[in-house]
């Protein structure tokens, strides 16, 4: 299967949203109104540095991630990526799009000056978190998340 990878364009939000809402972690915090996504996609479109990728084959969208380029002090003032919202269709997991995907994502922050790329994921992902260590990554930091509501 062949997957080019390149900026979402606005129309194919509702597919995006379907990525994220299959899994059963996604299908319990994902709504079918789409007018919130469509809202956050204009302000993502906005922000420099906030990148919304899908992987398309044929002209179907079967995955995405969301590339946001940080600039920080810290690390020698290190500018580094943040990965977020990987989903692949699946039906298609486990045929090589997700390591595609993710080398993308490097060469995506590369070519915006990251010397370090980093994602979270929810811990009930074991799987995931292997797939993640065999791509490089590390668990080298323990992190929490607070809602503001």
């Amino acid at each position: 299967m062949s997957v080019v990878f390149r900026p979402a364009e606005r129309c194919e939000v509702p597919a995006i949203v379907a990525l994220l809402q299959d899994d059963a972690l996604g299908a319990a915090r994902e709504g079918d109104n789409m007018v919130p996504y469509f809202a956050a996609y204009d302000v993502m479109m906005q922000e420099n540095g906030n990148q919304l990728i899908v992987g398309v084959s044929d002209t179907r969208v079967v995955a995405t991630y969301q590339l946001t380029l940080i600039t920080g002090l810290s690390l020698r003032a290190s500018r580094r990526a943040q990965i977020e919202s990987v989903r692949v269709a699946s039906e298609l997991r486990g045929q090589g799009i997700g390591q595609l995907m993710i080398e993308d994502a490097v060469a995506r922050a590369r070519t915006g000056g990251c010397s370090l790329i980093q994602l979270t994921m929810h811990k009930s992902r074991t799987d995931t978190a292997r797939f993640y260590e065999g791509l490089g990554f590390t668990p080298s930091h323990f992190g929490f998340k607070r809602s503001t509501v």
